[in-house]
Protein backbone atom coordinates (compact mmCIF):
# COMPACT_ATOMS: atom_id res chain seq x y z
CA UNK A 1 0.00 0.00 0.00
CA UNK A 2 2.94 2.37 0.50
CA UNK A 3 3.60 2.40 -3.24
CA UNK A 4 -0.07 3.06 -3.94
CA UNK A 5 -0.18 5.85 -1.37
CA UNK A 6 2.78 7.63 -2.97
CA UNK A 7 1.14 7.34 -6.38
CA UNK A 8 -2.15 8.93 -5.27
CA UNK A 9 -2.72 12.55 -6.28
CA UNK A 10 -5.73 13.09 -3.99
CA UNK A 11 -6.55 12.20 -0.37
CA UNK A 12 -9.68 12.12 1.73
CA UNK A 13 -8.34 12.90 5.19
CA UNK A 14 -6.28 15.69 6.72
CA UNK A 15 -3.66 17.31 4.56
CA UNK A 16 -3.00 14.06 2.73
CA UNK A 17 0.13 11.91 2.85
CA UNK A 18 3.06 14.30 3.23
CA UNK A 19 6.40 13.60 1.65
CA UNK A 20 9.74 14.58 3.11
CA UNK A 21 9.85 17.39 0.57
CA UNK A 22 6.45 18.67 1.73
CA UNK A 23 7.56 18.77 5.34
CA UNK A 24 10.92 20.33 4.58
CA UNK A 25 9.12 23.02 2.60
CA UNK A 26 7.41 24.08 5.84
CA UNK A 27 10.81 25.23 7.17
CA UNK A 28 11.62 28.74 5.86
CA UNK A 29 15.06 29.08 4.31
CA UNK A 30 15.89 32.03 6.56
CA UNK A 31 15.12 30.14 9.80
CA UNK A 32 17.36 31.20 12.69
CA UNK A 33 18.63 28.11 14.49
CA UNK A 34 18.70 27.55 18.23
CA UNK A 35 21.32 25.99 20.49
CA UNK A 36 19.95 23.41 22.93
CA UNK A 37 16.52 25.01 22.71
CA UNK A 38 17.70 28.55 23.43
CA UNK A 39 17.15 31.41 21.00
CA UNK A 40 16.36 31.41 17.32
CA UNK A 41 13.07 30.11 15.97
CA UNK A 42 12.45 28.03 19.10
CA UNK A 43 12.20 31.16 21.22
CA UNK A 44 10.08 32.81 18.53
CA UNK A 45 7.65 29.89 18.48
CA UNK A 46 7.42 29.80 22.27
CA UNK A 47 6.60 33.51 22.39
CA UNK A 48 3.97 33.21 19.67
CA UNK A 49 2.28 30.18 21.21
CA UNK A 50 2.15 31.88 24.61
CA UNK A 51 0.53 34.89 22.94
CA UNK A 52 -1.98 32.80 20.96
CA UNK A 53 -2.96 30.94 24.14
CA UNK A 54 -2.97 34.06 26.27
CA UNK A 55 -0.61 32.44 28.79
CA UNK A 56 2.57 33.83 30.38
CA UNK A 57 5.06 31.33 28.93
CA UNK A 58 5.52 28.28 26.72
CA UNK A 59 8.25 25.72 26.12
CA UNK A 60 8.81 23.65 22.98
CA UNK A 61 9.24 19.87 23.37
CA UNK A 62 9.77 17.13 20.79
CA UNK A 63 6.78 15.02 21.90
CA UNK A 64 3.45 15.33 23.66
CA UNK A 65 4.18 12.29 25.83
CA UNK A 66 7.17 14.14 27.25
CA UNK A 67 5.25 17.40 27.62
CA UNK A 68 2.34 15.93 29.54
CA UNK A 69 4.46 13.71 31.76
CA UNK A 70 6.62 16.69 32.64
CA UNK A 71 3.70 18.99 33.43
CA UNK A 72 1.88 16.40 35.53
CA UNK A 73 5.07 15.57 37.42
CA UNK A 74 5.49 19.25 38.30
CA UNK A 75 1.87 19.54 39.46
CA UNK A 76 2.13 16.37 41.54
CA UNK A 77 5.44 17.31 43.19
CA UNK A 78 4.13 20.74 44.13
CA UNK A 79 1.08 19.23 45.82
CA UNK A 80 2.68 16.16 47.33
CA UNK A 81 0.06 13.99 45.66
CA UNK A 82 0.31 11.20 43.07
CA UNK A 83 -3.18 10.69 41.60
CA UNK A 84 -4.04 11.99 38.12
CA UNK A 85 -7.74 11.84 37.20
CA UNK A 86 -8.65 11.36 33.53
CA UNK A 87 -11.08 9.80 31.06
CA UNK A 88 -10.64 6.03 30.46
CA UNK A 89 -9.88 6.63 26.76
CA UNK A 90 -7.39 9.48 27.19
CA UNK A 91 -3.95 9.34 25.59
CA UNK A 92 -2.21 8.84 28.95
CA UNK A 93 -4.17 5.67 29.53
CA UNK A 94 -4.23 4.14 26.06
CA UNK A 95 -1.07 5.12 24.21
CA UNK A 96 1.82 5.72 26.60
CA UNK A 97 2.71 2.31 28.02
CA UNK A 98 1.83 3.22 31.62
CA UNK A 99 4.53 5.89 31.56
CA UNK A 100 2.93 7.91 34.36
CA UNK A 101 3.35 4.99 36.74
CA UNK A 102 6.59 3.47 35.48
CA UNK A 103 8.58 6.65 34.88
CA UNK A 104 7.02 9.32 37.08
CA UNK A 105 5.62 7.32 40.00
CA UNK A 106 2.16 8.80 39.45
CA UNK A 107 -1.13 6.94 39.53
CA UNK A 108 -3.67 7.25 36.78
CA UNK A 109 -7.27 7.27 37.97
CA UNK A 110 -9.71 6.72 35.09
CA UNK A 111 -13.24 7.88 35.79
CA UNK A 112 -16.42 8.03 33.76
CA UNK A 113 -17.65 5.81 30.94
CA UNK A 114 -15.17 5.01 28.18
CA UNK A 115 -17.91 5.24 25.53
CA UNK A 116 -19.02 8.79 26.30
CA UNK A 117 -17.58 12.14 27.29
CA UNK A 118 -16.26 12.84 30.77
CA UNK A 119 -18.73 15.11 32.56
CA UNK A 120 -18.73 16.87 35.91
CA UNK A 121 -21.03 14.23 37.40
CA UNK A 122 -18.43 11.53 36.65
CA UNK A 123 -16.00 13.17 39.07
CA UNK A 124 -18.26 12.66 42.09
CA UNK A 125 -16.98 9.14 42.93
CA UNK A 126 -13.37 10.40 43.20
CA UNK A 127 -12.76 10.80 46.94
CA UNK A 128 -8.96 10.70 47.07
CA UNK A 129 -7.15 14.05 46.79
CA UNK A 130 -5.98 14.40 43.16
CA UNK A 131 -2.79 16.05 41.98
CA UNK A 132 -4.35 16.96 38.66
CA UNK A 133 -7.37 16.56 36.45
CA UNK A 134 -6.60 15.98 32.77
CA UNK A 135 -9.23 17.05 30.24
CA UNK A 136 -8.76 16.09 26.58
CA UNK A 137 -10.33 18.52 24.11
CA UNK A 138 -11.69 17.28 21.85
CA UNK A 139 -12.11 13.62 22.87
CA UNK A 140 -10.41 12.13 19.85
CA UNK A 141 -11.43 8.49 20.40
CA UNK A 142 -15.09 9.56 20.59
CA UNK A 143 -15.05 11.26 17.21
CA UNK A 144 -13.84 14.68 18.31
CA UNK A 145 -16.63 15.39 20.80
CA UNK A 146 -16.60 18.34 23.20
CA UNK A 147 -18.28 18.66 26.59
CA UNK A 148 -20.75 21.53 26.95
CA UNK A 149 -18.93 24.74 27.90
CA UNK A 150 -20.72 25.06 31.23
CA UNK A 151 -19.86 21.48 32.14
CA UNK A 152 -16.22 22.13 31.24
CA UNK A 153 -16.21 25.08 33.63
CA UNK A 154 -17.68 22.84 36.32
CA UNK A 155 -14.98 20.18 35.79
CA UNK A 156 -12.21 22.74 36.21
CA UNK A 157 -13.92 24.14 39.30
CA UNK A 158 -14.04 20.62 40.76
CA UNK A 159 -10.27 20.33 40.41
CA UNK A 160 -9.60 23.76 41.88
CA UNK A 161 -11.92 23.13 44.84
CA UNK A 162 -9.80 20.10 45.71
CA UNK A 163 -6.46 21.85 45.40
CA UNK A 164 -5.65 20.00 42.14
CA UNK A 165 -4.26 21.37 38.92
CA UNK A 166 -6.43 21.44 35.82
CA UNK A 167 -4.38 20.34 32.80
CA UNK A 168 -5.57 20.54 29.20
CA UNK A 169 -4.56 17.82 26.78
CA UNK A 170 -5.02 20.18 23.87
CA UNK A 171 -3.24 18.18 21.19
CA UNK A 172 -6.18 19.24 19.03
CA UNK A 173 -7.00 22.49 20.81
CA UNK A 174 -6.96 24.30 17.47
CA UNK A 175 -9.93 22.14 16.41
CA UNK A 176 -11.64 22.33 19.82
CA UNK A 177 -11.52 26.12 19.78
CA UNK A 178 -13.26 26.14 16.41
CA UNK A 179 -15.91 23.81 17.80
CA UNK A 180 -16.60 26.11 20.73
CA UNK A 181 -16.57 29.14 18.45
CA UNK A 182 -13.98 30.74 20.71
CA UNK A 183 -10.31 31.71 20.29
CA UNK A 184 -7.80 29.20 21.68
CA UNK A 185 -6.92 31.63 24.49
CA UNK A 186 -10.47 31.43 25.88
CA UNK A 187 -10.15 27.66 26.26
CA UNK A 188 -6.57 27.68 27.58
CA UNK A 189 -7.47 30.34 30.16
CA UNK A 190 -9.52 27.77 32.08
CA UNK A 191 -6.51 25.56 32.81
CA UNK A 192 -3.30 25.71 34.82
CA UNK A 193 -1.30 24.22 31.95
CA UNK A 194 -2.08 23.53 28.30
CA UNK A 195 -0.36 21.19 25.86
CA UNK A 196 -0.75 21.74 22.11
CA UNK A 197 0.51 19.66 19.20
CA UNK A 198 1.74 20.88 15.84
CA UNK A 199 1.75 17.80 13.62
CA UNK A 200 -1.88 16.76 13.97
CA UNK A 201 -4.36 19.39 12.78
CA UNK A 202 -1.63 21.80 11.65
CA UNK A 203 0.37 19.28 9.60
CA UNK A 204 3.82 20.39 10.79
CA UNK A 205 6.80 18.26 11.72
CA UNK A 206 6.38 16.43 15.06
CA UNK A 207 6.65 18.63 18.14
CA UNK A 208 4.53 20.46 20.70
CA UNK A 209 4.43 23.21 23.31
CA UNK A 210 3.50 23.23 26.97
CA UNK A 211 2.16 26.58 28.13
CA UNK A 212 1.28 28.02 31.53
CA UNK A 213 2.72 30.08 34.40
CA UNK A 214 6.36 31.14 34.10
CA UNK A 215 7.53 29.08 37.09
CA UNK A 216 5.75 25.90 35.96
CA UNK A 217 7.07 26.23 32.42
CA UNK A 218 10.59 26.73 33.80
CA UNK A 219 10.31 23.44 35.69
CA UNK A 220 8.96 21.66 32.60
CA UNK A 221 11.98 22.98 30.70
CA UNK A 222 14.22 21.27 33.26
CA UNK A 223 12.26 18.03 32.90
CA UNK A 224 12.69 18.27 29.13
CA UNK A 225 16.44 18.14 29.68
CA UNK A 226 16.21 15.29 32.20
CA UNK A 227 14.11 13.25 29.78
CA UNK A 228 16.47 13.75 26.84
CA UNK A 229 14.34 16.22 24.94
CA UNK A 230 16.73 19.17 24.83
CA UNK A 231 18.47 18.29 21.59
CA UNK A 232 21.41 20.29 20.31
CA UNK A 233 19.10 21.83 17.72
CA UNK A 234 15.31 21.89 17.97
CA UNK A 235 14.88 24.38 15.14
CA UNK A 236 13.51 22.11 12.33
CA UNK A 237 10.36 21.15 14.22
CA UNK A 238 9.92 24.60 15.73
CA UNK A 239 10.25 26.36 12.37
CA UNK A 240 7.79 23.98 10.74
CA UNK A 241 5.38 24.47 13.66
CA UNK A 242 5.53 28.25 13.43
CA UNK A 243 4.87 28.39 9.69
CA UNK A 244 2.04 25.83 9.84
CA UNK A 245 0.44 27.52 12.85
CA UNK A 246 0.33 30.82 11.00
CA UNK A 247 -0.96 29.19 7.84
CA UNK A 248 -3.63 26.81 9.14
CA UNK A 249 -4.97 28.15 12.43
CA UNK A 250 -7.13 30.69 10.54
CA UNK A 251 -8.59 27.82 8.47
CA UNK A 252 -10.11 25.82 11.36
CA UNK A 253 -13.59 27.32 11.10
CA UNK A 254 -13.68 26.40 7.40
CA UNK A 255 -12.53 22.86 8.19
CA UNK A 256 -15.37 22.57 10.73
CA UNK A 257 -17.92 23.77 8.19
CA UNK A 258 -16.70 21.16 5.71
CA UNK A 259 -16.88 18.39 8.37
CA UNK A 260 -20.56 19.23 8.88
CA UNK A 261 -21.15 19.30 5.13
CA UNK A 262 -19.57 15.85 4.83
CA UNK A 263 -21.82 14.51 7.60
CA UNK A 264 -24.88 15.85 5.79
CA UNK A 265 -23.62 14.32 2.53
CA UNK A 266 -23.02 10.75 3.78
CA UNK A 267 -25.42 10.21 6.69
CA UNK A 268 -28.14 8.73 4.45
CA UNK A 269 -25.85 6.17 2.84
CA UNK A 270 -26.72 2.54 3.67
CA UNK A 271 -24.40 1.11 6.32
CA UNK A 272 -22.92 4.48 7.31
CA UNK A 273 -23.19 6.12 10.75
CA UNK A 274 -21.61 9.49 11.51
CA UNK A 275 -20.18 10.01 15.02
CA UNK A 276 -20.92 12.55 16.35
CA UNK A 277 -23.68 13.82 14.11
CA UNK A 278 -23.35 16.67 13.46
CA UNK A 279 -19.58 16.94 14.00
CA UNK A 280 -18.52 19.18 16.86
CA UNK A 281 -14.97 19.81 15.60
CA UNK A 282 -13.19 19.51 12.20
CA UNK A 283 -13.13 15.72 12.54
CA UNK A 284 -15.64 12.89 12.66
CA UNK A 285 -15.75 9.14 12.88
CA UNK A 286 -17.55 6.94 10.40
CA UNK A 287 -18.96 3.55 11.39
CA UNK A 288 -19.18 1.43 8.27
CA UNK A 289 -21.21 -1.77 8.20
CA UNK A 290 -18.75 -3.88 6.24
CA UNK A 291 -16.05 -6.45 6.93
CA UNK A 292 -12.41 -5.53 7.42
CA UNK A 293 -11.31 -7.42 4.30
CA UNK A 294 -14.04 -5.78 2.22
CA UNK A 295 -13.01 -2.37 3.53
CA UNK A 296 -9.36 -2.92 2.61
CA UNK A 297 -10.38 -4.07 -0.87
CA UNK A 298 -12.46 -0.94 -1.32
CA UNK A 299 -9.65 1.28 -0.08
CA UNK A 300 -7.22 -0.38 -2.48
CA UNK A 301 -9.57 0.14 -5.41
CA UNK A 302 -9.91 3.83 -4.57
CA UNK A 303 -6.13 4.16 -4.25
CA UNK A 304 -5.65 2.52 -7.63
CA UNK A 305 -7.91 5.25 -8.96
CA UNK A 306 -5.70 7.93 -7.39
CA UNK A 307 -7.62 8.64 -4.14
CA UNK A 308 -5.96 7.76 -0.84
CA UNK A 309 -8.34 7.10 2.06
CA UNK A 310 -7.21 4.73 4.82
CA UNK A 311 -4.82 1.80 4.82
CA UNK A 312 -6.94 -0.12 7.31
CA UNK A 313 -9.95 0.50 9.57
CA UNK A 314 -10.11 0.36 13.35
CA UNK A 315 -11.95 -2.60 14.82
CA UNK A 316 -15.13 -2.19 16.83
CA UNK A 317 -16.96 -4.59 19.12
CA UNK A 318 -18.82 -5.85 16.05
CA UNK A 319 -16.66 -7.59 13.39
CA UNK A 320 -19.19 -6.45 10.78
CA UNK A 321 -18.65 -2.77 11.65
CA UNK A 322 -15.44 -0.85 10.95
CA UNK A 323 -14.48 2.58 12.27
CA UNK A 324 -12.42 5.25 10.54
CA UNK A 325 -11.45 8.77 11.57
CA UNK A 326 -11.90 11.57 9.06
CA UNK A 327 -9.93 14.65 10.05
CA UNK A 328 -10.66 17.54 7.72
CA UNK A 329 -7.67 19.32 6.25
CA UNK A 330 -6.36 20.78 3.03
CA UNK A 331 -6.67 17.50 1.13
CA UNK A 332 -10.29 17.07 2.22
CA UNK A 333 -11.11 20.62 1.18
CA UNK A 334 -9.76 19.94 -2.31
CA UNK A 335 -12.36 17.21 -2.94
CA UNK A 336 -15.95 17.87 -3.93
CA UNK A 337 -18.75 16.61 -1.71
CA UNK A 338 -19.94 14.17 -4.43
CA UNK A 339 -16.40 12.71 -4.60
CA UNK A 340 -16.41 12.23 -0.82
CA UNK A 341 -19.86 10.64 -0.90
CA UNK A 342 -18.82 8.20 -3.62
CA UNK A 343 -15.67 7.22 -1.70
CA UNK A 344 -17.55 6.58 1.54
CA UNK A 345 -20.21 4.62 -0.33
CA UNK A 346 -17.51 2.41 -1.86
CA UNK A 347 -15.86 1.78 1.50
CA UNK A 348 -19.19 0.87 3.07
CA UNK A 349 -19.72 -1.81 0.45
CA UNK A 350 -21.91 0.16 -1.93
CA UNK A 351 -21.31 0.63 -5.60
CA UNK A 352 -20.44 3.86 -7.32
CA UNK A 353 -23.18 5.28 -9.50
Amino acid sequence: MDTLRRACDRALTGHGPQSAADLLASIPADTVTDRYGDGGVVAELEEEVAAVLGLPAAVYLPSGVMAQQSALRVHADRRGRRTVVHHPECHLERHEGRALERLQGLIGRPTGDRDRLLLRADLEPVAEPPAALVVELPQRDLGGQLPPWDDLLAQVAWARDRGAAAHLDGARLWEAAAGYGRPPADVAALFDTTYVSFYKALGALPGCCLAGPVDVVAEVREWRKRMGGTLFGLWPGAASALSCLRRRLPLMAGYLERAREIAATVRDLPGVTVVPDPPQTPMLHLLLRTGADEFRAGARALAEGGLWTWERPAATGDPAVQRVELAVGDATMALTLPEIRDAVRSLAGGQRP
